[in-house]
């Protein structure tokens, strides 16, 4: 699987965790070239605290794209270390 935005892949590989319907990447895969900080948080009611990172490809920047969660209930253990991507980011095998 790769997710690309903006002419780049931002991260790409062939082990993939789907919780609904969206792809979790190991965040080794995610290029930290294309990311920047975000202090954006979001909260779920069975995975935890979502946190962001924003992209800056090409001088475009789309923020809050990437989101992960650090601490992941126990119920979500399958996407520690893991991100994910959203906000015109396409994955695509």
């Amino acid at each position: 699987m790769k997710a690309i935005w903006n002419g780049e892949v931002i991260a790409e590989s062939d082990d993939t965790v789907v919780v609904e319907g969206n792809h979790y990447f190991p965040v080794t895969s995610l290029k930290r070239e294309f990311t920047t900080f975000s202090n954006h948080r979001t909260s779920c009611p069975w995975k935890g605290q979502a946190h962001y990172f924003s992209l800056m490809v090409h001088g475009d920047m789309n923020p809050d794209a990437v989101w992960y969660y650090p601490e992941p209930s126990e119920a979500a253990a399958e996407i520690k270390d893991r991100v994910a991507f959203w906000k015109g980011v396409q994955v695509t095998e």
